[in-house]
């Protein structure tokens, strides 16, 4: 599989190019985010929104809006050549043509600022040799099932990850994800959040990250600076174990990856021992540079990997000019989307499984022929695939361990408090049809303290349904007025 995995990530390498912030509050004791009051639970509501508990919204990088060419050319044939005249109509649409490519050349050179030099030399390798790594134990032993991940998505948590660990922690980290240092970790995740982020009409790429702190606890200010600064990452402070604070978490999640993800996103808890909960999220939405005709699209038979034959809605459409490679046993080829990606295709040969394809025994990398043109015939089942995966074990084999276990793990950076990620969960869907590809990825990494808990506060209920007295006093203290309450009529 790693041969196979390989052969893909280098075709897309080699020719795709591979808020306003709130105060957070501070100690003198510990110069940490203060711990608020604890409350008492309450039921989630959905009128609960997420942006209440937020004590500082990531500042992300604004672009100019992307102009929409379908507009502009409704608005030249709108242009009436009888009622301006010849010269009248000329500039009309000299005018529109002038002001469309002064706001296509404002939009790409803010594209351009924003993604800078773009991915460099040192970090297309890495990246490249992590996701290997990963998807390699991944997609291991899945030869009858649907599985889909991100590379980018689990990376950028990981990155964070490292920013909230030390020592020896943080080495097996930046050992996984093929860097020195945890400077090299800020630098590669702000890199591909700049390089990938894209938000058109028709085109998106979009990324988000959060961390979630347990009110009760205090946290180094300065770290928490640096996954907003850096990280493009939002700040939250909630009461953990809390089903109010499970929705808003799901809620933003959902509200980040346009709800494909609700059931795994709603899935995830919280416990009183949570201490915080790094997410990141990634949507992407892309439509085909040619798209599919809907008329063209019929029910066929798809032969699964275990041999049944299952009826699906099948899309078709010719190429006049594609390109394609060819290996012994094998057939890659792409459809473009509108900004220039583009989803990669492997096809066995008859007779031959994709299960032999991934495990490498079918595969003579030296038999890949250059790229070729030629008219292509696409026959596309619209799908929707989705996974919901633990990556504790997956992290474990890759050597990534003492973030695990309660003896080894360093959370210094972010809290005084022993801590150990309790939970590694990574859930990824891709959806195709006629129009293009929509998709979403979200990466949660739950850190429990294992030292003893602040004594939970009792619970009194103040239910006022009987006789009661009441005392409001003024700014300094004195009675305002006193009385007592014996009838509510």
């Amino acid at each position: 599989m790693k041969k196979m995995i390989a052969l893909l990530l280098c075709l897309c390498f080699a020719l795709g190019g591979c808020a306003q912030s709130a105060p957070i509050q501070h100690t003198e004791e510990d110069g940490g985010v203060t711990p608020a009051p604890v409350v008492a639970d309450s039921p989630a509501s959905p009128a609960e929104s997420f942006d209440q508990l937020a004590l500082r919204l990531a500042a992300l990088p604004e672009l100019p809006e992307e102009p929409n060419e379908e507009v502009l050319w409704a608005e030249l044939g709108a242009l009436d050549r009888d009622a301006l005249g010849e010269d009248g109509y000329n500039e009309a649409y000299d005018k529109l043509w002038q002001e469309f490519s002064a706001k296509q050349d404002a939009y790409y050179d803010a594209v351009g600022a924003l993604r800078g030099d773009g991915v460099d030399d040192t970090l297309t390798p890495a990246f490249l040799a992590y996701t290997l790594r990963t998807a390699e134990l991944l997609f291991d032993g899945a030869s009858e099932k649907n599985v889909v991940y991100s590379p980018a998505n689990l990376y950028l948590a990981l990155c964070m990850l490292c920013e909230t660990t030390d020592g020896e922690t943080r080495a097996q980290l930046l050992d996984l994800l093929g860097l020195s240092d945890v400077e090299q970790a800020r630098d590669a995740a702000n890199t591909l959040w700049r390089t990938l982020y894209r938000d058109s009409a028709t085109d998106k790429t979009l990324l988000a990250n959060s961390i979630w702190l347990n009110e009760q606890f205090s946290f180094r200010q300065d770290t928490v600076d640096r996954l907003a600064s850096d990280y493009y990452a939002s700040t939250f402070r909630a009461k953990m174990g809390d089903r109010t604070t499970d929705a808003a978490i799901a809620e933003w999640i959902n509200e980040n990856t346009n709800h494909l993800l609700e059931n795994a996103a709603n899935g995830l808890k919280t416990n009183p021992d949570t201490l915080m909960m790094l997410i990141s999220t990634l949507y992407f939405k892309g439509t085909w540079r040619s798209q599919f005709s809907e008329f063209a699209t019929e029910e066929d038979v798809f032969t699964a990997a275990d041999g049944t034959e299952q009826r699906v809605d099948f899309m078709h459409k010719s190429v006049d000019r594609g390109t394609y490679y060819r290996g012994d046993t094998f057939t890659v080829a792409y459809l473009p989307f509108t900004d220039g990606k583009q989803m990669w295709f492997l096809l066995p040969d008859e007779g031959v499984t994709l299960e032999s394809l991934l495990s490498g025994e079918a595969v003579d990398l030296a038999s890949l022929s250059d790229p070729s043109a030629a008219e292509i015939r696409w026959s596309v089942p619209k799908f929707d695939v989705d996974s919901d995966l633990d990556l504790i074990p997956a992290l474990k084999t890759l050597g990534v361990t003492d973030v695990f276990d309660k003896s080894a793990a360093d959370f210094s950076p972010l809290t005084e408090l022993d801590a150990v990620v309790s939970a590694v969960k990574h859930a990824a869907r891709v959806k195709v049809d006629e129009e293009g590809c929509e998709a979403a990825a979200f990466t949660a990494i739950s850190v429990e303290t294992t030292a003893m808990m602040p004594e939970r506060l009792p619970v009194i209920e103040m239910d006022l349904n009987r006789p009661f007295g009441f005392l409001i006093t003024g700014v300094d203290g004195l009675p305002l007025f006193v009385g007592a309450v014996n009838t509510a009529e």
